[in-house]
């Protein structure tokens, strides 16, 4: 597999067209595809829509190093609680992490988002034992597979003083080298005031936002009082789902693993804010998370309707805006939130990335998704070898 020309910082080349995000913000505004038999707009301005085209997915908050996970060792014990899963999965599992172990977990889950017509990742990373240069390797093993991406690290004080200085310093490598992305935070729970401002610093020299979880579980329920003031319109808040009080930003929506964790449900209907959809590592199939998206508001508000849920899948792109001008084409149409939020199955079968066809009758054009998968199964062996 050969680097594409779009490896590097992880930036692929300029695409045709305005590229500029669709307007969705507020909460949760749809945009115009407020009822049955109405499609999104995907094509350029004075083109006529395609039938069964849209433009590429956006998934707006994901862990790719988690897709080496499946299959993992059971954790010593049962989780309990949140605190529990972090303490005995995640965070067992991202120290065990090295390079090699990030380069296949971020190509197989490219190449599965790809495979699910999701042309961009926003990624939120953590590898304590390797940090320096992970960033890199995340944002070249996605151009390499074909997709775009947005990059950060994790900065927390749970690994000592030490680690929070080289998540800072991996941040400002990978940003001042011409990545894309973010500076990035845990949450504030496992941040210390002083860490806190020194992420928010970094974010303002760069002239970046900040990518933070944010109140997931009540145990950061503190999250919006450490926040108030300090975030602005180009931060990612991830999940908001106890948070007690408005904040600047967009807000990063992840049902399935808020039930998987058990942490409760954001109602992001309520929110003023720009709401965009993330798997929080649950792969990157963004079709199945509206899906999930639209049921899960269901069940809070019978009233509720899938061009809300829509909506939120739709402002991906004002995270990464060159993918509004990707082009997916699917095996049903009409492309509607009324007609697919209640078929599954939907598949891609063409997907064009940058004018490059990335991924036709059914495999991708860049890579062997064969070896991929074979390469990320003998690196998560090497990885449960460690927990």
């Amino acid at each position: 597999m050969s680097a594409p020309e779009v490896a590097g910082t992880g930036n692929v080349p300029e695409v045709a067209g305005p590229g500029s995000a669709p307007e969705v913000a507020g909460a949760g505004n749809a945009p115009e595809v407020a009822g049955p038999g109405s499609a999104p707009e995907v094509a350029g301005p004075g083109s006529v829509p395609e039938a069964g085209v849209t433009s590429g997915l956006v998934c707006g908050h994901h862990h790719l190093y988690s897709a080496l996970a499946r299959g993992m060792p059971s954790p010593p014990r049962t989780p309990q609680n949140f605190p529990d899963i972090l303490e005995l999965v995640w965070w067992r599992l991202d120290c065990a992490l090295d390079l090699e172990m990030i380069k296949w977990s971020a190509m197989l889950g490219a190449l599965e988002a790809l495979e699910r017509g999701t042309t961009a990742i926003v990624d939120h990373h953590a590898s304590p034992n390797a940090i320096e240069g992970s960033l890199s390797v995340i944002a070249d093993a996605c151009a390499e597979v074909g997709i775009r991406s947005s990059c950060c690290y994790e900065v927390t004080d749970r690994n000592g003083p030490d680690g929070m200085r080289a998540g800072l310093a991996e941040n400002e490598r990978f940003l001042r080298a011409g990545g894309r992305g973010f500076v990035g935070a845990h949450a504030c729970f496992t941040l210390s005031e002083s860490s806190l401002e020194a992420v928010v610093g970094l974010a303002a020299d760069l002239g970046q936002g900040v990518h933070i979880h944010v109140a997931e579980d009540r145990v950061d329920s503190a999250a919006g009082a450490m926040l108030e003031g300090l975030t602005t319109d180009d931060w990612l808040l991830a999940h908001c789902v106890h948070l007690d009080r408005p904040l600047l930003g967009t807000v990063a929506h992840n049902p399935r693993s808020n039930m998987n964790n058990a942490v409760g449900y954001a109602r992001p209907a309520r929110l003023e804010n720009t709401v965009v959809l993330g798997t929080d590592g649950i792969g990157g199939d963004m079709l199945e998370e509206f899906r999930i998206a639209y049921v899960r508001h269901r069940e809070d508000d019978v009233t509720a309707a899938p061009v809300a849920a829509w909506s939120w899948l739709v402002s991906g792109t004002a995270l990464v805006p060159e993918a509004a001008d990707d082009r997916v084409r699917w095996s049903y149409e009409p492309i509607d939130p009324w007609h697919l939020a209640f078929t599954p199955g939907v598949q891609p079968l063409e997907v064009v990335v940058g004018g490059e066809v990335v991924f036709r009758d059914g495999r991708p054009t860049r890579v062997d998704p064969l070896e991929v998968r074979a390469r990320a199964h003998e690196q998560a062996l090497r990885l449960w070898a460690r927990l």
